[in-house]
């Protein structure tokens, strides 16, 4: 067993799409290769309705796959397909872009001002790019939950985990999602399929990831215990932790826990065109969707 080093950690920065959301963006637009099958990460928590209820109102999306994961508050959606539906805590919707769709999220505030969610893009492979667009959604009810004796929670929304499999499936990049949580002074080890590109998000407590060969360009703090020096990682709130390579990653829950999402999935290694919501492989493609954005056949009629 091997554990994977840590590559990189950095804080989400704050940014604002749609209609005026106010968000962290932990990755996207920048090299998608660097996290390959996956392209943006985007956390939307807030606790002010003003910075988020005009939400994101109808856009395209082509080539690409959105996993959006909702902690608090609602998310009402609706697309080109004729599909309407909300999303309440503990849910979860998979949207196969495809060929191309148009749709809306609109975010919507728990009783308390609050929201929070994730939206998550996986990159489809180049032969799967122009499929049929699909919506999964999925309630908080179907995902499964292992518990474990020293109080470690794990959600499988998608993926094989602890010889649990959860409920969204038959998307290409075969991910595995999963939200942890650590309690205070637990240190565990999680499996990571060795194939697989990881990250991890930090986005409640704090912990200490371990890494055997300490990269260069990621801060440590050292503690020193009698004749024992234990290396750190004070990954903090609202982190990314990119991962190396490796079978396994070690964490060691703070004093008031760790709550993280742990994300893989095998890399396509395909080329990249990217514009906004629309992705493909060639800059030909994208002045198509383009095109076809502008002449009314961005949606392919049903079969």
């Amino acid at each position: 067993m091997s554990i994977r080093p840590i590559l990189e950690k950095r804080k989400a920065q704050p940014t604002m799409e749609g209609a005026g959301v106010h968000l962290h963006r932990a990755f996207g637009f920048h090299d998608p290769s660097e996290l390959d099958p996956f392209l943006l990460f985007d956390d939307f928590r807030n606790d002010v309705p003003a910075h988020f209820e005009k939400g994101f109102p109808w856009h395209p999306h082509r080539g690409i796959e959105t996993i959006t994961y909702v902690l608090e508050g609602e998310v009402d959606h609706a697309d080109s397909l004729g599909n309407t539906g909300s999303l309440g805590a503990g849910d979860v919707q998979w949207m196969t872009a495809g060929s191309g769709i148009m749709h809306q999220e609109m975010p919507r505030a728990n009783t308390a001002g609050q929201m929070h969610g994730f939206q998550l893009w996986a990159n489809l492979p180049r032969d799967l790019k122009m499929t049929t667009p699909r919506y999964q959604d999925v309630e908080a009810k179907e995902i499964p939950e292992i518990i474990e004796d020293d109080g470690t929670r794990v959600r499988v929304v998608t993926g094989e985990f602890w010889g649990k499999r959860g409920p969204v499936d038959g998307i290409a990049a075969d991910p595995q999602y999963l939200d942890v949580s650590i309690p205070a002074g637990v240190k565990k080890t999680l499996p990571v399929d060795t194939y697989r590109r990881a990250f991890a998000y930090v986005f409640q407590g704090s912990g200490a990831f371990a890494d055997a060969s300490a990269p260069s360009g990621v801060l440590l703090e050292k503690e020193v215990m009698g004749e024992e020096v234990n290396i750190r990682d004070m990954s903090g709130n609202r982190t990314l932790i990119r991962f190396g390579t490796g079978d396994e990653i070690t964490v060691q829950a703070g004093e008031d826990g760790i709550r993280f999402l742990l994300v893989s999935g095998a890399p396509l290694q395909e080329p990249v065109a990217w514009h906004g919501p629309i992705v493909m492989n060639t800059r030909a493609e994208i002045q198509q969707a383009m095109s076809d954005l502008r002449n009314g056949t961005f949606i392919k009629p049903a079969h």
